[in-house]
């Protein structure tokens, strides 16, 4: 398929009413942004944002201008970013600063400044409308078309649920602006705002737990399931993981979606690297084609995860992450729909192809590979450049 072909969309957004609140996917880059500048133009009392990647592009400076503009108009806007994903500087903030606005940086100390990575994306409007998902907030992530651009998804949800992830910031916020805050006092935080009960479950995750909320939660899921649909740009899972996704294979159907495309080769020698086990344990896998893949979802049953975690061990035991767990039955249905449509542009990785790719020098390489990732982060990999074909 061509590099310059949009992928496909939907006829209409997939949306859901769940516990008074409304969820609604937004599949499109373009419409990330769109609707974006549209919340925060009509935001009335507080903006709270929360990026992993906020980059000075194209699309960086609106959203940057348009925070502004909310701040001079009274808007109470307040960003979190973090120090290690964003290239956007100071400067780059400083008119949102003499507009009122405040702008912090997700930066721990020297001792463990490379291992700990803020990777959430959460933004908040009027503690009334959320958006989570995998996009940052650049150029790339906000586009459909060329090579360049990343095939990703954002959840909108409005209704009371958003009080909870609008607290979880302004903790998390304070604890980023105040010197010499302790690790013990941040992992005790994130644990606090997890949910365990009701159709609609906030997952906050990290770093070095032991407990990762959302990890058991996924994995209770699995338990007894018997249909899984992943699809994860990043997926180096450990060994209790694999063996609990071919348990699904074995009792019904387990399908897996991975990056064919990527701006770090190491990912998909990595995820490359747990094909084997798989497909002994006759779990589906495919690669999407059109983009490079970004995409973290899964749906086990009637039960759909989204948000900002990769599957593999830095997104269970070191990075923050969120993910909202919904169980409901209409939209996992709904989203499983979404996951066929997204399916039909994958190439299947037959035990046949994985076969042939799968000599000793390049299952050398995936291994190589998937020790790599799980302890260095994706922006230092990439510069290795492993060919994983």
């Amino acid at each position: 398929m061509a590099d310059q072909a949009a992928p496909s969309r939907a006829s209409a957004p997939i949306h859901a009413e769940i516990a008074g609140n409304r969820l609604e996917l937004i599949e499109s880059g373009e419409e990330r942004l769109r609707l974006l500048l549209e919340l925060i133009g009509g935001a009335r009392h507080s903006i709270k944002m929360l990026m992993y990647m906020f980059n000075p592009d194209r699309d960086g400076d609106a959203v940057r201008d348009a925070l502004t503009d909310a701040a001079r108009r009274g808007v109470d806007v307040k960003l979190l970013i973090d120090g290690f994903g964003s290239a956007a500087t100071a400067q780059f903030f400083s008119d949102l600063g003499e507009a009122g606005g405040e702008h912090c940086v997700f930066n721990p100390s020297w001792g463990r400044r490379y291992l700990l990575r803020n990777h959430q994306k959460l933004i908040v409007i009027d503690e009334a409308t959320v958006l989570i998902g995998g996009a940052n907030i650049d150029a790339s992530y906000l586009d459909d078309r060329g090579s360049s651009h990343w095939r990703d998804l954002w959840l909108r949800l409005d209704g009371s649920e958003a009080e909870l992830p609008a607290r979880y910031f302004d903790s998390l916020f304070r604890w980023s602006k105040r010197p010499g805050s302790k690790l013990r006092s941040l992992k005790r935080m994130v644990a606090e705002y997890n949910e365990w009960r009701g159709p609609l479950q906030w997952k906050f995750s990290g770093p070095l737990s032991l407990r990762n909320s959302w990890w058991r939660s996924i994995g209770r899921d699995m338990k007894r399931a018997r249909r899984l649909d992943m699809i994860f740009a990043y997926f180096a899972p450990p060994g209790a993981m694999i063996r609990r996704i071919g348990r699904v294979g074995r009792r019904g159907r387990a399908r897996v979606v991975n990056a064919a495309k990527s701006d770090n080769n190491v990912t998909i020698a990595a995820a490359r690297h747990s094909y084997s086990r798989l497909i002994r344990r006759h779990v589906e896998l495919y690669e999407y084609q059109p983009a490079k893949l970004h995409t973290k979802l899964a749906i086990v049953d009637d039960i759909v995860h989204i948000g900002s975690s990769n599957f593999d061990y830095r997104s269970f035991y070191i990075n923050l992450e969120v993910m909202l767990r919904i169980k409901d039955a209409g939209f996992a249905q709904a989203m499983r729909g979404y996951f066929e449509r997204e399916l039909a542009q994958c190439k299947w990785i037959t035990p046949e192809i994985h076969k042939q790719r799968a000599n000793p020098w390049r299952r050398l390489k995936w291994a190589l590979s998937h020790y790599l990732v799980n302890i260095m982060d994706y922006s230092v990999t990439r510069r290795l450049n492993f060919m994983p074909r």
